[in-house]
């Protein structure tokens, strides 16, 4: 089934992600903003929080006790469907030794938070049936920037960033946790004997724009354990300038900043159409099927050659192409090579460095698109 990502709240998995700290009530004004005061109304399906040893035990006792927790409240008072959030969606942050965290104040502590929320993200999003919404309002504010930088390394179509907005007299009391559909008094903070209602309050949700640099990483960031700074470094090369070194004796090539091992068959493809880019040369027709092409063998096996070398195996290679390059063949190898080159750099850093096809009158045409000096033969190690 396909959901468009332009309707988050209809996606049939919606996860609320929080950070907070001593101030659990950001995430029921946030579930109010969003299902109770938001149109369209984004109902969340289950809530992550992420916080510390100290904001975990208040959130539990603040928010999920079976008799007072004010999330509770919030979904009988506005007759919200059941949302899945319970003390095994609270997240401790923990340090480099496994202990939790009672707060974020030393260098290391802000890597551990940093590694804790990326891969709580990565993961959230593996998900294509499932739109996060994201809010920044709670916790340090490094919590709030290491969960927003998340979301835009890793964030997808249907994502969505917030900060929660509260009148300011409600901002700061520690009896209010989300307007009310009934009077109920507050005591705000610094007014000595004054009390206001709970039913007056505005909560209201500030959208944040991001950018979304998910194609750009590569596919083994995409899953399994990763660290903040790993995704950063990987984006970060994928919005570089164009540079494609090709190592034929090394069977390497560097693209976007990263080394690409690539097998002989498909490095040759790479390097046949590089030659030809930066030597001022057209673009090639696809070999016309069940015509071989005796030239385009030609060249190609001289760029195989230098990748195996002249005692190389290659027997196969040499068997198969001994009529010249068929259309199979070409197109065989040209998968195989955007295979690996979007493997190892993403969607978006290996887009610059694909074989690109035109249509020229009625013929298709092959070729690469990277500027001529962005080309080198040579070491790929810097």
């Amino acid at each position: 089934m396909i959901f468009d990502p332009a309707h988050p709240e209809a996606y049939p998995k919606r996860v609320l992600v929080a950070v907070t700290g001593m101030s659990p009530q950001i995430l029921t004004e946030t579930v109010y903003a969003l299902a109770v005061a938001g149109s369209p109304a984004f109902v969340p399906t289950e809530v992550r929080l992420v916080t510390t040893q100290h904001g975990a035990a208040l959130a539990a006792k603040e928010l999920l006790d079976a008799n007072s927790g004010w999330f509770h409240r919030l979904l009988s008072d506005y007759r919200l469907p059941p949302i899945e959030f319970d003390v095994q969606c609270i997240h401790v942050l923990q340090d480099a030794s496994g202990r939790h965290l009672d707060d974020i104040r030393t260098p290391a502590d802000n890597t551990a938070a940093a590694d804790a929320i990326t891969q709580l993200l990565c993961e959230l999003t593996q998900d294509e049936t499932s739109a996060l919404h994201v809010s920044i309002a709670g916790g340090r504010k490094t919590m709030g920037f290491y969960v927003g930088y998340a979301l835009s390394l890793y964030g997808r179509p249907q994502d969505r960033l917030s900060h929660v907005l509260v009148s300011s007299r409600y901002e700061s009391s520690g009896d209010f946790f989300y307007p009310t559909p009934a009077s109920a008094p507050v005591h705000p903070v610094g007014e000595q004997g004054d009390v206001i209602d709970a039913q007056d309050a505005e909560v209201t949700l500030a959208e944040i724009p991001f950018v979304r640099l998910r194609e750009g990483l590569p596919h083994g960031l995409l899953d399994g354990e990763i660290r903040f700074h790993d995704a950063v470094v990987a984006a970060q090369q994928a919005i570089g300038p164009l540079q494609l070194v090709i190592d034929l004796p090394g069977k390497r090539v560097r693209s976007g900043g990263r080394i690409v091992r690539l097998p002989p068959a498909q490095l040759a493809l790479l390097a046949w159409l590089a030659r030809r880019r930066k030597n001022g040369l057209g673009r090639l027709p696809c070999p016309v099927e069940g015509v071989p092409d005796r030239e385009y063998a030609k060249a190609y096996l001289q760029e195989y050659d230098a990748i195996v070398g002249p005692m190389g195996a290659r027997d196969r290679t040499s068997d198969r192409l001994k009529h010249g390059m068929d259309s199979g063949f070409f197109s065989q190898h040209k998968s195989r090579l955007h295979r690996a080159l979007t493997k190892a750099l993403g969607l978006r850093g290996a887009a610059d460095y694909l074989v690109s096809d035109l249509v020229e009158g009625r013929r298709r045409v092959y070729g690469l698109d990277i500027p001529a000096a962005a080309i080198r033969f040579g070491s790929a190690v810097p």
